[in-house]
């Protein structure tokens, strides 16, 4: 067994997507797990590592990126150094980027393909990965099965709850900032976000594709989330019959935080990844 770390592809804008890849070197194909990393956060996250390996160890290749507008660079894969790039990152963007990163899991030009099985594509996502995730599996008929952490329930991150006045500020501005509650970074957020928002709300309709996403679908949620409301996740699982719902007595990451240094997973993240790997197992 074999990862490779920040793999170099190109992404929206032509910025690039760090890419890691967790695989099984005897040449067997196996089916591939996509991971997307929500706001502010970035593939890394709490050495998911950890869990990168647990994947692989249960028979799939797996794949973590960074967004490619995420504020992290090549060379500070875990720190948002690119402040410039986060400002200019928005919804469409990670679509695309999502898109890319599933164009070249199945490239006949991919030097690793041989440990991956291209018709077999499952997709996890966090937070607004979660959202990225449900988008890009109603428009794509290459991802077989789904599974979402805590998806967020429309594309509205950040400004989803910002005041009448704030909003105008920030068109009259052209910027806003949010802080990282871990780095403390005052985070620019470009008046695009909103605006890319408004000229694609049909296709950043979550709900909708929710509704009618057509493969298997397993949603993940802590029942004391209290950045994305456990009652999002009942909603998505009411309005499609392929959807299951697994709740965890946790917060919005599943008890982890980072830097993770322990060898461990806390119990919620653990119960959750031992339920992701049985669903894939099942389903791909």
């Amino acid at each position: 067994m074999a990862k490779v770390k920040n793999l170099i592809i190109k992404g929206s804008d032509d910025k690039p997507i760090a890419l890691d890849i967790f695989f099984n070197e005897t040449h067997e194909q196996q089916p591939v797990i996509i991971y997307a990393h929500g706001f502010n956060g970035f593939k890394d996250w709490g050495n998911f590592d950890l869990i990168a390996e647990q994947f692989l160890a249960s028979g799939f290749t797996f794949v973590k990126f960074n967004f490619s507008h995420n504020g992290t660079t090549p060379d500070t894969p875990e720190d948002f150094t690119d402040l410039e790039g986060f400002g200019e990152n928005n919804y469409t963007k990670q679509l695309y980027d999502l898109g890319l990163v599933i164009d070249w899991v199945q490239h006949p030009a991919n030097s690793l393909r041989y440990g991956i099985d291209k018709e077999r594509i499952g997709l996890v996502g966090h937070s607004m990965g979660g959202g990225i995730c449900i988008l890009k599996t109603a428009e794509d008929s290459r991802i077989k099965a789904l599974v979402t952490w805590a998806a967020i329930g429309a594309c509205k991150t950040p400004w989803g709850g910002w005041s009448k006045e704030k909003m105008m500020e920030w068109k009259q501005s052209g910027v806003a900032y949010y802080t990282n509650s871990r780095t403390r970074q005052e985070m620019p957020l470009h008046y695009q976000l909103y605006e890319d928002y408004l000229l694609h709300d049909k296709q950043l309709d979550i709900p909708k594709a929710a509704a009618t996403l057509p493969i298997p679908w397993l949603l993940c949620h802590g029942t004391e989330d209290t950045t994305v409301p456990v009652k999002v996740a009942y909603q998505f699982a009411a309005a499609n019959p392929k959807a299951t719902l697994l709740t965890v007595s946790s917060d919005h990451v599943f008890g982890r935080k980072h830097p993770w240094n322990p060898l461990e997973q806390p119990i919620p993240m653990q119960e959750v990844i031992n339920k992701n790997i049985l669903f894939f197992k099942q389903h791909l």
